[in-house]
């Protein structure tokens, strides 16, 4: 290891030392005081608009220049509208119910001792992301309001946004009276690093990846560290047979185009054939409007001449592009079979008229959300009403779906006793 190579993991362990000692002291602090820091870091992003949009710029500048891919400079991008959401989002946090210290289950046992279990901090949480500024705001709103401490690693197409942002998050703390290292941006962003965060056991207790299947594919292989994360989103809206042919029609267009770059866009269609003919070309004429290029099985390309024949990997393919896999199914059954054969259980939506249908769907299809008669861009946690979300994850255990307060908390047994003991 070089002397450079030695200096960044020694930044990097001092920094998890400090995240450490501040989750400790995170853990002892009242919910008000943790509602006023999201209050106070709130006013000062308002009053540092400007600088946050001139800090953005920069990183834009910067990303053009080097080339940066479509998806995540869209992901880069921040306007007022998106500043606004943050602060909106600060807030709605910190009117959420406090979960730390919440006890839940207690149960009178035979032996006259009272059994329950409280909600609890993690404790050290890092979050590795890219591109997105918004990212930092909601990271750290929900780890200050879940009694954590958080290790911040952003990506380096957005370093100034993210450094300007975090100090504004630590002034918010300190005025508060919070540690201030409860929140700390990794400004070192040499990739080797991310394998470092991640074989931290013992300092970080949980890392959430956000970005492209390669980043977390990698993580996957050298974590020890436990990971709340997703690979892919590769989300489907299954159009049934005596569906809302006017709804379908939003919700398919919403679904794809409202965004093209987000983990909770549409990449596949799936219609019923029955109403594929007459509904089909109305919806081509939608996409070809706005530019999205068409991949269909063999019935679609007869109903949409100008679509090209889907491949085998365009059913396993999450685009974050203005491209649609589209199928032509003879059942219900045969469209949750291609969902579960083929979809990355993230989130996948029916538009139905039939409750039978809608009630199946919920049950069968095996996805994190799964929704009936909405478009799968509503799987976020701030339209859950989380506030906002750290993460999305196609994990079985622990969190799944848009992780919000609950998923950055855990559970611990507590015992209530007069002198009970075992005979």
């Amino acid at each position: 290891m070089s002397g450079q190579d030695r200096r960044a993991v020694d930044t990097l362990e001092a920094i998890g030392a400090r995240a450490q000692a501040a989750s400790l002291k995170m853990a002892r602090t009242s919910g008000a005081q943790r509602n006023a820091a999201l209050e106070a870091i709130a006013i000062r992003i308002d009053g540092a608009r400007s600088a946050l949009l001139a800090a953005n710029r920069a990183d834009l500048e910067a990303a053009a220049a080097a080339g940066l891919e479509a998806a995540l400079f869209d992901r880069l991008t921040l306007d007022d509208k998106t500043v606004s959401s943050m602060i909106e989002g600060l807030r709605q946090v910190a009117r959420l119910p406090d979960p730390i210290g919440a006890i839940s289950d207690l149960a009178l046992r035979p032996s006259g001792m009272q059994v329950g279990r409280m909600r609890v901090p993690i404790g050290v949480v890092a979050i590795i992301y890219e591109a997105r500024p918004n990212v930092t705001v909601d990271a750290a709103a929900l780890c200050i309001k879940s009694g954590n401490a958080t290790i911040l690693r952003g990506g380096s197409e957005a370093i100034r946004c993210n450094g300007a942002l975090c100090e504004l998050i630590m002034a918010g703390l300190a005025e508060a009276g919070l540690p201030v290292d409860a929140v700390q941006l990794l400004r070192d962003t040499d990739r080797t690093l991310v394998t470092r965060m991640a074989q931290m056991s013992g300092v970080i207790d949980v890392i959430v990846p956000r970005g492209g299947r390669g980043l977390i594919e990698a993580l996957m292989e050298v974590a020890r560290v436990p990971l709340i994360k997703h690979l892919e989103g590769i989300c489907h809206v299954y159009v049934d047979e005596g569906a809302d042919l006017e709804m379908a029609l939003a919700i398919a267009d919403n679904a794809k185009t409202q965004r093209l770059g987000t983990c909770n866009t549409m990449e596949t269609l799936l219609v019923h054939r029955s109403i594929a003919p007459h509904w089909l070309p109305r919806l081509a004429q939608v996409y070809r409007a706005k530019g999205v290029e068409l991949r269909g099985d063999p019935a679609t390309c007869v109903l949409i001449p100008d679509a090209r024949a889907a491949s085998e990997a365009d059913w396993r393919t999450e685009y974050l592009a203005a491209i649609l896999a589209i199928r032509v199914v003879d059942s219900f059954d045969a469209a949750v079979d291609h969902i579960n054969t083929y979809g990355s259980h993230h989130t996948d939506a029916i538009v139905t008229g039939d409750d039978g249908h809608a009630q199946r769907f919920l049950r069968e299809v095996d996805s994190a959300s799964v929704m009936v008669n909405v478009s799968t861009r509503m799987a976020d946690g701030f339209e859950y009403g989380l506030g906002a979300e750290i993460g999305i994850s196609n994990n079985k255990l622990h969190a799944r779906g848009p992780v919000g307060l609950e998923g950055l908390t855990s559970l611990k047994w507590v015992v209530l006793g007069n002198g009970q003991l075992r005979t």
